[in-house]
């Protein structure tokens, strides 16, 4: 009686044959289950259309409230969001049409930014430079400057200073850096001499960019700060960006005149590399992320960040290494990077 039990139950166990047994029930019922091709086309269009926006995002018009750029904003979420989301749809569809269809946008995404998933940070470099929006209305100014001079940066742009504020950062950081401007609303920290300082006309009607030559102990660099207007996102307007882009050529017209061949560019675009709108700034000069950095290096909101617009470039110098610093009392990351000024 009991052996008839034993191999009735099978042993009455969980092991191997258990779970062998239970998986070719799986297999069959859906083997047997004609509707698991024809249910979830919808999902499966879905899907499609997904890769569809990543892929062909350049040829998304900005004529209707700047949608070409808005959705190249974000670009990266397309993919970190919308596909998680449909295989979970899909697998709780128990559709094999959408499942397969959610293999297309994974493979556009991975061939947009599979290339930022390694780390591609270095060692050495003998520049240190780093930038940060300190948000005018930063409640401890003083802080936030101890902060980032920790970062060890030899170079150090500030953006957004509000007038009030300029003393407070200048004393915070006169023990590191001997050398500094300030620009209207923009400003510079160095180790090292500057010389040729002046604002930089981008369209506005008030100072938010500028350029200095700073004398580091491997020559002579060309270091712009900027920072872009702000961009908004309306029901009815859209995303309103025109301001900034005006801004970006300006910009982009005064990189392509700089006279020193080894240029690098610290600051606030209010946009990231996707955006087409930068391209008069993007297609001369080299993201440090991108070349050297680990992962997106979101920048912007400093509480949950979803976006890099905070930039470093540069141009006839090659990046080492490149990373995001702690949250200050700014609603921006602060970001930094190494370079080699010394490039072959």
């Amino acid at each position: 009686m009991a052996q008839a039990y034993m191999t009735e139950t099978g042993g009455g166990g969980t092991g191997p044959g258990r779970r062998g047994s239970r998986l070719r029930r799986l297999y069959d019922a859906l083997r047997g289950d004609r509707g698991i091709w024809r249910r979830g086309i919808v999902l499966a269009a879905l899907a499609v259309v997904l890769a569809l926006v990543m892929l062909l995002h350049a040829r998304i018009p900005n004529r209707v409230g700047n949608l070409g750029s808005l959705t190249e904003t974000f670009l990266p979420w397309l993919g970190i969001v919308g596909v998680p989301l449909l295989l979970i749809l899909s697998l709780l569809r128990k559709s094999a049409t959408a499942l397969i269809a959610v293999l297309v946008p994974v493979t556009v995404w991975l061939n947009l930014f599979g290339g930022l998933l390694g780390d591609k940070s270095g060692s050495g470099g003998d520049l240190t430079v780093a930038t940060h929006n300190v948000n005018a209305d930063n409640p401890d100014p003083s802080d936030t400057a101890r902060d980032v001079a920790a970062s060890g940066a030899d170079v150090l742009a500030l953006e957004e200073l509000k007038a009030s504020a300029v003393p407070v950062y200048e004393r915070a950081l006169a023990s590191t850096y001997r050398y500094h401007s300030v620009q209207g609303t923009v400003g510079l920290w160095s180790k090292y001499p500057l010389s040729g300082v002046e604002p930089v006309d981008i369209k506005l009607g008030w100072t938010r960019a500028m350029r200095a030559a700073v004398r580091t102990p491997e020559g002579e660099v060309a270091v712009y700060v900027a920072h872009m207007p702000s961009v908004r996102v309306k029901l009815a307007a859209g995303f309103t960006a025109r301001q900034r882009d005006t801004s970006a050529d300006a910009l982009g017209e005064a990189i392509a005149e700089e006279k020193l061949s080894k240029v690098i560019l610290l600051g606030d675009l209010n946009g990231t590399m996707n955006d087409r709108a930068l391209n008069a700034v993007t297609s001369q000069m080299r993201s440090t992320q991108g070349a050297a950095g680990s992962g997106f290096g979101f920048s912007w909101p400093a509480s949950f960040p979803m976006a890099r617009i905070d930039q470093i470039m540069v141009k006839g110098i090659e990046p080492v290494s490149s990373w995001t610093l702690p949250q200050t009392g700014s609603d921006h990351l602060p970001v930094a990077a190494r370079v080699n000024v010394t490039t072959p």
